[in-house]
């Protein structure tokens, strides 16, 4: 009998290589014009997170263990309390349909008291399914601790699970985590500096000082100049009307307007979990030389059988052999031709005949050299 494996060292599994250009237009040093509102935000126009801390109730026996998670039991005994229900000291509650949960939302700017938002409603103990409860109303507080929502409703859960006696269990997405649409109703206006300052400020969501000049410039060819200055990288302030009511169609006018951004660093992104590489536009490469082999090692399994003469009263034996071998092909030494674009930077390194992980290993040697004329980010 005999087990032959071959390990293969270099090259390695590919896992996948990405080499993206988003538009046809970046490999010609072309960029399409985009809207002010895709570039950049207003500030004080802005999401706030909001949080609280329930009940749900109605579970079919997939709720918290009360004698492992005691705040479940602590909530509800509180909650009952509260409600006029008298519970007789020492008397523990041992309710399975009850899971302690977490529910969180986010309030979009200018929200107004009696809108309605979406809740997510996730476990904090160890309920095994969160699927046919409802929420009991539960305050929603902001950063401040000041209440901003009240979210009450049924849960809807996207996932299933199932068990059996003997412990085989069954699961298909997750049952421990759901959603309430239009779940919780506002209680109070979070406020914002939209209307208090005629100046408004934009915020790039790239900082980029070109990008920063060109947004200037095109609100001034719009709206007259000196209407608009950088203040750095990122923040540009537009000198808006004073009226509230003007400064809504100024805001329309402004966010509309079309610039075309600067384009990006010339930049490498590596993930090595992944093997994928993603190479920018402006990334080039001087001459350089590479050398790349393979290295393959063999292990070759051989069992054998002794069996003694029947008359010499012996026991049967076995051994193993293995053997065991490494062999490397002669590296030869490749030419990567100097990069001007994108694409001669691709033909370059695939006429290298290198896998996933060579490659992340090429680029990072290129890098040292000083012959890659970007920046490699490995993450």
């Amino acid at each position: 009998m005999s087990d032959h494996k071959k390990l293969s060292v270099l090259p390695f599994a590919l896992v996948r290589v990405v080499l993206a250009v988003l538009v046809a237009a970046t490999l010609s040093g072309q960029v399409s014009a985009e809207r002010v509102k895709d570039i950049a935000s207003i500030a004080g126009v802005r999401d706030n997170q909001i949080l609280g801390y329930g009940l749900v109730v109605g579970l079919e026996g997939t709720g918290d263990s009360t004698g492992q998670v005691q705040f479940t039991e602590q909530s509800l005994r509180s909650m009952l309390t509260q409600y006029g229900v008298t519970i007789p000291p020492g008397m523990q509650i041992k309710p399975k349909n009850v899971a302690a949960v977490s529910v969180h939302a986010t309030i979009p700017p200018f929200s107004k008291p009696g809108q309605r938002l979406d809740v997510t409603v996730s476990s904090l103990g160890n309920s095994k399914s969160l699927r046919g409860g409802a929420l009991l109303m539960t305050p929603l507080r902001g950063i401040d601790g000041a209440v901003y929502a009240i979210a009450q409703g049924e849960v809807v859960v996207g996932g299933v699970s199932a068990a059996g006696a003997d412990g085989t269990k069954v699961q298909k997405n997750i049952s421990s985590a759901g959603r309430i649409p239009n779940g919780a109703t506002i209680e109070r206006e979070v406020s914002n500096s939209f209307d208090q300052s005629s100046d408004i400020t934009l915020n790039l969501h790239s900082p980029d000082f070109t990008t920063a000049r060109r947004v200037v410039e095109a609100v001034n060819v719009r709206f007259g100049s000196q209407q608009a200055y950088a203040r750095d990288a990122v923040s540009i302030v537009v000198r808006g009307p004073g009226d509230p009511a003007s400064r809504v169609t100024f805001v329309s006018i402004l966010e509309n307007i079309e610039v075309t951004p600067a384009t990006t660093l010339a930049k490498i992104v590596v993930n090595s979990r992944t093997g994928t590489i993603v190479i920018g536009q402006h990334v080039t490469v001087t001459p350089a030389a590479v050398s790349h082999g393979n290295i393959t090692v063999t292990i070759k399994e051989q069992v054998n059988v002794d069996q003694p003469n029947p008359l010499a009263r012996g026991q049967t034996a076995i051994t193993n052999d293995s053997t065991v071998s490494i062999s490397e092909q002669s590296g030869t030494i490749q030419t990567i031709a100097g990069g001007v674009t994108l694409q001669e930077v691709v033909d370059s390194l695939n006429d290298v005949g290198a896998t996933t992980s060579d490659l992340i290993a090429i680029l990072e040697a290129l890098k040292q050299l000083g012959a890659l004329r970007g920046q490699l980010v490995i993450i």
